[in-house]
């Protein structure tokens, strides 16, 4: 009889090596269903359920892909090279905004998209959508985009008529502190440049120093008609 033969149960770490498989395939099998829950003590898996599971390896193999759940800046590569362009890694968010390519989780406080998702999107279209919508800016040459003072921006804000997509750290701040910045998704900035309750024209013409006409938008803002 062989050792393997030999094991009554087997943990977190043997099961995937008796299948031959990745530490993220099994994972991922398990949040499937396609591994039933640990039946020894709620952390370790009994031989029968080991052997069972083993006659499927294949299919379970087929059945999580090939692509592990990873970074922002790993996604971006892989679909940088799968179709020839630069990807900068927010586009992810964006993607996951879109349900095309979800955040299913984090790592050390960075988020960690969905490997099938990225394994079969293969949408030329919705990525270029993306890349230009899920552009971020921070808050200068946010109202650089829209054509405005940055006084004008602020009152956008105030007024909760546009949000922070996400926050970064700045340049001079340490890792540790909570991150200051906040960026500005252009698709919202464009969704904005067309609200029929915005003059844009007025917004333009009034000169330094005066009082911004943005300054009259109160709670959030309207949806159109």
């Amino acid at each position: 009889m062989s050792k393997t033969q030999e094991r009554a149960d087997y943990g977190p770490q043997q099961f995937p090596d008796r299948l031959g498989f990745s530490l993220w395939r099994f994972e991922r099998a398990l949040a499937k269903g396609l591994i039933p829950p640990a039946d020894v003590g709620g952390r370790r898996w009994s031989a029968a359920v080991v052997e069972e599971v083993a006659g499927r390896a294949e299919e379970i193999r087929t059945a999580t892909g090939g692509l592990p759940d990873m970074g922002a800046v790993r996604a971006a590569a892989l679909l940088e090279e799968r179709f020839g362009l630069p990807v900068a890694s927010e586009v992810l968010i964006e993607l996951d905004r879109r349900g095309l390519v979800e955040c299913v989780g984090d790592y050390k406080g960075h988020a960690l998209y969905d490997g099938q998702a990225l394994e079969h999107f293969a949408d030329r279209a919705a990525l270029e959508k993306a890349k230009h919508d899920g552009r971020l800016l921070n808050r200068t040459k946010a109202a650089k985009h829209l054509g405005i003072r940055a006084c004008d921006f602020d009152h956008l804000t105030k007024a909760k008529w546009l949000r922070p997509t996400v926050w970064v750290h700045s340049g001079w701040q340490r890792r540790r502190d909570a991150p200051c910045v906040a960026l500005y998704r252009l698709g919202d900035l464009d969704v904005l440049l067309v609200h029929p309750a915005i003059d844009w024209e007025e917004i333009r013409a009034t000169p330094k120093g005066r009082p911004s006409p943005l300054a009259r938008l109160t709670g959030r803002m309207p949806t159109k008609a």
